[in-house]
């Protein structure tokens, strides 16, 4: 299996979750051994993606740099990043968040999809993780185990009567991800909403890009897309933070009530040691069915 980038730029207009304000995003390849960057072409900064370069992790996974600049709500494009395996691009933006879209990654595998898949001359090289990596917060857990093929398993537990206990376990392969996760979308309570635009925060959010609920109910006239939605939208999460490794992952993901900080602190745990994981080319690997789990 080769490394991949895409075979020509495309670009899109959308709102931003955080300012409310319209932001175009676009797509450029990248040559082999490249990796993924961010680019502020408002600013002439370039924020490579690594653990090292996430600087916030509250309502959202943040890269950059404070005082020169930033991107906000990079999960849901790095999901879709993820789920087609590319290695090598450059993702251009001219403000200090990326666009929301519908609130998940399906309209960035629409562009992924009119951007295409172009194979390149070098090997593809992902994570494998050798050693179990743990992070825990109280009775809260991420965690990254050896397996011969890439999963995630997430639980959450909301006291809320639209919510309740939801798990989604997912075995990962591209397709999958386009059927089964990648419509899944954010979801935030009517209050917390609220509060958050009083503080000039989540301006942009309605009911087009996001899944609201009061205390009783899902506000969305036309409802969920999945039963189990909430955790679908969560295992889209932690493949778009786990992502910020800047490889694919071999290995097993469990979750329950995982967070964006938690996923950072796992991603940065993994590549603090060197016995937590090898990068390794996949056609070297004894599992060819994570190789064909691309196609």
């Amino acid at each position: 299996m080769q490394q991949r980038t895409i075979q020509k730029p495309v670009e899109v207009v959308g709102i931003g979750l955080h300012k409310g304000e319209p932001i175009k995003l676009r797509l450029e390849p990248l040559d082999v051994d490249a990796g993924i960057v961010f680019y502020r072409e408002d600013l002439a900064l370039s924020i490579p993606l690594m653990p090292s370069s996430v600087i916030d992790t509250r309502m959202a996974t943040v890269i950059g740099d404070k005082e020169k600049g930033y991107i906000s709500t990079i999960e849901h494009f790095l999901s879709a990043v993820y789920a087609y395996g590319i290695d090598n691009m450059r993702i251009i933006v001219n403000g200090n968040e990326m666009p929301i879209m519908d609130g998940s990654s399906i309209s960035f595998c629409l562009l992924l999809d009119e951007a295409g898949m172009q194979q390149q001359n070098a090997p593809k090289k992902i994570l494998r993780v050798k050693e179990c990596v743990e992070v825990r917060d109280g009775n809260k857990f991420v965690r990254l185990s050896p397996s011969k093929q890439a999963s995630f398993d997430f639980k959450i537990k909301f006291d809320h009567p639209v919510i309740g206990e939801q798990e989604e376990k997912f075995s990962f392969s591209t397709n999958g991800f386009i059927e089964e996760i990648a419509r899944a979308r954010t979801f935030g309570f009517a209050q917390d909403i609220q509060y958050l635009q009083s503080q000039n925060l989540a301006l942009g959010a309605s009911l087009q890009n996001a899944i609201g609920l009061d205390e009783y109910k899902v506000l969305n006239p036309e409802g969920l897309r999945f039963d189990n939605e909430f955790a679908k939208h969560k295992v889209l999460d932690a493949m778009g933070d786990m992502m910020v490794s800047g490889h694919n992952i071999l290995g097993k993901y469990e979750s329950f009530a995982g967070s964006h900080n938690l996923n950072y602190q796992l991603t940065s745990k993994l590549l603090s040691d060197s016995k937590n994981y090898e990068l390794v080319a996949v056609e070297t690997l004894e599992s060819v069915a994570f190789a064909k789990s691309f196609a």
